[in-house]
């Protein structure tokens, strides 16, 4: 277990040094660019193959307890090591990541995106997995920080050489909104672990933020949750992922909203609630505000979007959904109690499941329609995509009421835990306070509703007009979409298979490290 865990983060970093060299010429098939891309699906499957072994592995009988362990020292200057591990709340974004990934190499494999050289692109692909997943696999503040930097690069060139029409100025925007972003939090990071002594994230957990004075706290959260806020990404700082999402090639987008914004998330959870309690207990309120802000401006942003004339993009339109939903996880988090945290988890699994899958068939509309504008799609009757590819329209109507929290799919769960949450926070929050907040994002889900039903109405219904049939849905691409579809209904069906894992995490998180 232990070398498997280390496995799954550093083979994709090996992976990405051998897509740069030539290809054997037993392995090359039709050309050197089909065999790199078949490259890309060897090296992810066997890192999925790897993280399912690990998950089934993984002792869930103690959920809470960190596994599959590593502990070098790396800079005894600074009691700096390599550090890894895995418990009920990392464990499934692990696994998330590395099934995304997995699929996004299988759909390139197939359908590889305009632009440079395919190499390139394999590298850059396991370059991000290898650092998304070093960022739920740490235990050390300073390789968090290293991993959680790491992905940016890859990114940036994903967007910027492999993107869409404005694509340089959207990479230029991703990439300085989200370094600003973590220059700040290096420095709440660097406060933290000169002020406690240690930069061992379980130490600093257990701790409890005893060895740290209110103030500190105070500033570390606010340094630390600027960084992560960006990521997340939370409203006002939320600007760069419209144009990054409309720019990025469909696997950058699925890829940029399935995993990345879960990096953010997870800091929360993993650092700022466990070590700073203090400083998490005094900005609770304004994060929980700026969460449920984030949930209405993001929906009227989808309106604004879907209704006829505004020359809507519908990638666009996603994107800014995704800051609704992840105003939901906010808001769990910013409760403070076991019922609001799982929410949030559970939101950012389920986020990633159904935005992943819903930028795969925005990516396949676009493909088939030359645009993803939405009044050009829709025309004067509306695309009819039931009619002209009843099986792809059948999809994105799955996705789009799976995303606006349908019960018995994965969407619903999160964000009524996260409702949960709010109506009776820790002690010591404003009930009063969290009651409007949770009224407030609970009028966000019916402007889900809204433009996703008039999503729905706009691309798939319609009168069929005497155009040719659409190319229905491939096979490659039902094999990258099932997953995500079965997934998506077993979580909404039996929560209990994530809520089992994270619930004693999250408990023994919250109560300072005893189970």
């Amino acid at each position: 277990m232990q070398f498997l865990l280390a496995f799954i983060v550093v083979i994709p970093l090996i992976g990405a040094v051998a897509a740069l060299l030539p290809a054997p010429p037993g392995l090359k098939g039709t050309g050197p660019d089909q065999a790199v891309l078949r490259h890309g699906v060897t090296v992810t499957g066997a890192v999925l193959l790897a993280a399912i072994v690990l998950a089934a592995g993984f002792d869930h009988d103690h959920p809470s307890t960190m596994q599959a362990t590593t502990d070098i020292s790396w800079i005894p200057a600074l009691d700096v090591r390599i550090h890894l591990g895995i418990d009920g709340i990392s464990l499934p974004l692990l696994v998330l990541t590395a099934l995304l990934t997995f699929l996004c190499a299988l759909h390139s494999y197939f359908k590889p995106p305009a632009g440079p050289s395919p190499k390139a692109f394999v590298a850059l692909l396991l370059v991000l997995e290898s650092g998304t997943l070093a960022t739920f696999a740490v235990l050390d503040l300073l390789l968090f920080f290293l991993a959680f930097e790491m992905v940016l690069i890859p990114m940036y060139f994903l967007i910027a050489r492999w993107g869409g029409a404005q694509r340089q100025a959207a990479a230029w925007k991703f990439i300085l909104y989200t370094l600003l972003g973590s220059v700040v939090m290096l420095l709440g990071l660097l406060l933290i672990g000169l002020k406690s002594g240690t930069f061992d994230m379980v130490a600093l957990a257990t701790d409890n933020g005893r060895g740290l004075t209110s103030s500190v706290q105070v500033i570390a959260v606010l340094a630390i949750g600027i960084g992560l806020a960006v990521k997340t990404p939370m409203w006002p700082l939320h600007s760069w992922l419209p144009d990054a999402h409309t720019a990025a090639p469909t696997v950058g987008s699925v890829l940029l909203a399935g995993v990345l914004l879960k990096m953010g998330t997870y800091g929360f959870v993993r650092i700022l609630l466990p070590i700073t309690p203090d400083g998490m207990h005094t900005f609770a309120p304004y994060l929980a505000a700026f969460a449920v802000v984030g949930i209405i401006y993001g929906s009227l942003a989808c309106l604004a979007l879907v209704r006829p004339g505004s020359k809507g993009d519908l990638k666009r339109l996603i994107a800014y959904s995704s800051v609704g939903h992840m105003g939901f996880v906010l808001l769990g988090i910013a409760s403070m109690t076991p019922t609001g945290v799982n929410g949030a988890l559970f939101a950012n699994i389920a986020h990633g499941l159904i935005t992943g899958l819903l930028f795969f068939l925005v990516g396949a509309v676009k493909d088939r329609y030359g645009t993803a504008d939405l009044d050009t799609l829709s025309g004067a009757t509306g695309a009819a995509l039931y009619g002209r590819a009843p099986r792809l329209g059948g999809l994105l109507a799955f996705a789009a009421v799976a995303s606006l929290g349908l019960p018995g799919l994965a969407g619903f769960w999160g964000e009524m835990l996260a409702l949960f949450g709010s109506f009776d926070p820790a002690d010591g929050l404003s009930r009063p306070a969290f009651l409007t907040f949770m009224s407030i994002a609970a009028f966000g889900t019916l402007l889900t509703a809204a433009y996703m039903l008039m999503l729905v109405r706009r691309v798939c219904m319609g009168e069929k007009r005497e155009e040719p049939q659409l190319a229905d849905v491939q096979t490659y691409e039902f094999a990258a979409w099932t997953p995500l579809v079965g997934l998506t209904v077993l979580a909404g069906l039996w929560p209990a298979v994530l809520l089992g894992l994270t619930d004693p995490a999250v408990q023994k998180l919250l109560a300072g490290g005893k189970s």
